[in-house]
Formats: C-alpha cells, structure tokens, sequence
C-alpha cells in the first residue's frame, strides 16, 4: 500500500506545482499590473506638481521683476521730491530777494514822495510869483497909458510881461496839476509795498501776494518732504518683500528639484514595467511608437538613397525664424520632405486610438517641421490660438521635448503636463523611440497620449 502510494505521488503532485506555477505568474503578472498602474498615477500627480511648480516659479520671477520695476520708479519719485525740495527753496530765496527789493523800491518811492512835494512846493512859490508879476505888469500898463506917448513903449513891455506871467502861471498850475496825480498814484504803490509790522491786514497787496507765494512753497516743500519719506518707508518694505521673493524663488527651484527626482522615479518605475516583458496598458502606444520611427527612418533613407535629399540638408540646424510669428516659427532644409513624408505615418497612427494626442517626427533639437493635420494651421495672430493649434515649425526644446528627441534607447516613456496655450494644460504620457538615418541619430518620434 505504501509502494503503491509512493509509486503515484508523483504523477499526481505535478498538476499541483504546475497549477501553482500558473498561480504565481497570473499573481506576479497583477502585481507588476499594480506597480505599473501605480507608478502611472504617481507620475501624473507628480508632472502635475512639477508644472504648477513651474508656474509658480514663473510667477514668482515676473513679481520680483516688477519690484525691481517698482523700485526703480520709487528712486526716480525720489530723484523728482529732491528736485522739488531744491527748487522750492530756491524759490523762497527769490521771494525773500524780491521782498527786499520791492522794500528797497518802497524807500524809492517814499524819496520821490518827498521830491515831487518839494517840487510842488516851487510850483506854488512860482504860481504865487506869477501872481504878483502879473499885477505888477497890470499897474506898470494902467500906468503907461496914464502917460501917453511917452508911455507906450513901457506899456508894450508891461504887457509883455503881464502875457509872460499868465504863461508862467498857467505852467505852474499844471506842474502842480501833474504832480498832484504822480502823488497820488505813487501812493498807491506805496500802498502797495507798503510794511506796517507783522499784521497782514496792514501788509501791502504786494507783499500779501509775497506770502501767498511763500506759504504755497513752503506747502510744496513740506509735501515733498513727507514724500520722500513715504518712499522711504515703501522702498524699505519692497526690500523687505524682494528678499522675501528671494528666499521664496530659492524655496521654489529647491521644490522644483525635488519634484523633478520624484517625476524621474516615477517614470523610472514605469519603464521598468515596461521592459520586464509583461505587457501593461502602455505597451501598445510603445509599440506604436516604434513601429512609426521604423517606418519615418525608412523613407528619410530611401530619400537620400534616391537623392531626393542630401545628408546635408536633411540634418540642416541652421533653423531660419518666420517674421511676424509668436509662438516663433522656423524653416530648414528639409520641411518640403517633411511635409511630403511624415503625414502618411503619423496621421496613420492618430487614428489608431481617441487616446493619442498627437503622433510627431521631431529632430534631435526639438524642431518639428511638420505637425499632426489638425495641428498644421496658419497663424491668426491670436496667441492664445497659435499656441494651441499653430504647433507645426517650431522648437519645442522643454525638458520633455529634449529628452524625447535626443532618446537614443529602443523607447523612452514619459509623463508630462503640455500647454495647450491660453492658460490650459494637459497631464499625458508620451513614448519616444530614435529616428535613425543612414547609421546617425536624426530624431525621435513622439507619441503622446492620455491616461
């Protein structure tokens, strides 16, 4: 009974460890599934992390310009008060000079004051003369003709003298007339100018005027002391705020570093999953990705095989800018083959999955000359627009774009965020296998799809 059992045991144990067999492998498959799923998911967060990151540090990099902008114009604000701040007390100097000479004018004018009484007292003294003169020459007429012939020549030199008088007298008059009227109109001046103590109801107009101008500077002087000190203040807390921004930038780029090991990780992960042989949910765009740089590698050979192109040309980098394009546009030597032959592969592929982004042949510097279809559109000038649908001769070099174009392994897989323009951006994957030509690495074809 026993040699009996010990003769069956193994016929019977081998269904068992091969059932167990089976059973491990379906386990290692779903666990290797798991990893991969999770290290997907990871890698989204972590390329969304990174991209919001970025966008901060973008943000971060614009304030601390505009303080730098804002600085500048407080120092140019305080440039302008210690202009005003001169120029105000130069102008109370001036007032202070014009006050002194419009007192210096005043003792002027209280001298001519003096002087035209005077004179007006020598045209009374005259007038009074006159006066007598002119009675005189009456008598010394009367008189002559009192005489008769023997008078007649005395008579005409009295009226001669009487007529002389009355001229005399008439100028007097106006002298006294026209001295009169200066006096007057002098004293107005001296109204004027006048300085009766400290009391500015007795202040002169002119020297009221004076004071208003003085106090209006010395209000325009003292604004621009306070200021100056208000700027004082507020360049103080922009450096507070700039090295605020400072520790901020630093804090960001350090975040950002790690981030970018965490992403790396990530994406590590997820090509390890890839290459282990078992196929995951990337498998297919990978093998998609592979096939098509195949396929572009084939008919950029055949090209030059035909000399439908030069090697030269077909590895032009002199990559010349489109004038009046934004986002910046380029042209190289070979975008007429470009147009000619990568639609058929890459449209091709598009197709194959509503999860494919977009599906490109990029050179090893990131240039795309020729874009999916619905990506190839003239520009607008609307930037928001271009951005997202004008993708066609550019460079995209960002860290994704690089790596995907300079990828020199069987496949790179990456996860990344993609701005759309306009402020939206996509978290996707994308796989990239070498464009290779003639035994040199030409470029990489990029495959980009979401979760």
């Amino acid at each position: 009974m026993f040699s009996s059992f010990k003769k069956d045991r193994p016929s019977e144990a081998k269904p068992v460890v091969e059932h167990q067999l089976s059973s491990t492998g379906e386990e290692l498959r779903a666990a290797v599934d798991s990893i991969g799923k999770q290290a997907s998911n990871m890698g989204r967060e972590a390329a969304e992390v990174r991209g919001l990151m970025e966008d901060t540090q973008k943000v971060s990099a614009r304030q601390a310009q505009t303080m730098n902008a804002l600085a500048g114009k407080v120092q140019e604000i305080t440039k302008a008060q210690d202009a005003i701040s001169g120029v105000s007390k130069d102008s109370l100097n001036a007032v202070d000079r014009a006050r002194k000479a419009v007192e210096e004018v005043g003792e002027g004018v209280n001298a001519i004051v003096a002087t035209l009484r005077q004179v007006s007292q020598a045209a009374q003294t005259i007038t009074k003369i006159a006066l007598q003169t002119r009675l005189v020459a009456f008598n010394a007429s009367v008189e002559a003709k009192r005489a008769g012939e023997a008078g007649r020549g005395f008579g005409v030199v009295a009226d001669a003298v009487k007529d002389l008088a009355a001229k005399v007298e008439s100028s007097s008059k106006e002298i006294m007339s026209t001295v009169g009227e200066l006096d007057q109109r002098i004293d107005a001046l001296s109204r004027e100018i006048r300085v009766e103590g400290d009391d500015a109801d007795k202040q002169g107009g002119f020297h009221r005027a004076l004071t208003d101008v003085q106090s209006g500077v010395a209000s325009i002087n003292e604004a621009a002391e306070q200021s100056r000190g208000i700027c004082a203040d507020l360049n103080q807390q922009m450096a507070t705020v700039e090295q605020e921004i400072h520790q901020t930038t630093r804090a960001l780029d350090s975040a950002f570093v790690r981030s970018e090991s965490f992403l790396k990780v990530s994406e590590n992960l997820i090509d390890l999953v890839s290459h282990c042989g078992i196929e995951t949910e990337d498998t297919p765009f990978i093998n998609a990705a592979q096939e098509a740089a195949a396929q572009i590698s084939k008919l950029l050979e055949d090209s030059l095989r035909t000399s439908t192109i030069n090697l030269v040309d077909l590895f032009d980098e002199q990559y010349k800018s489109i004038a009046g394009t934004n986002p910046q546009q380029h042209t190289t030597k070979f975008i007429d083959l470009a147009d000619r032959l990568f639609p058929q592969v890459q449209e091709r592929v598009l197709a194959m999955s509503n999860k494919i982004v977009f599906c490109i042949a990029a050179d090893r510097n990131g240039y795309i000359a020729c874009h999916n279809k619905k990506y190839c559109n003239p520009q607008r000038g609307d930037l928001a627009w271009d951005t997202a649908n004008s993708r066609y001769r550019r460079i995209f070099n960002d860290r994704t774009g690089l790596a995907s174009a300079r990828n020199q392994r069987p496949f790179l897989l990456q996860t990344y965020r993609r701005d759309m323009g306009g402020g939206n951006f996509v978290v996707m994957k994308e796989a990239a296998a070498p464009i290779v030509v003639a035994g040199r690495h030409w470029g990489g074809l990029r495959l980009a799809f979401h979760f």
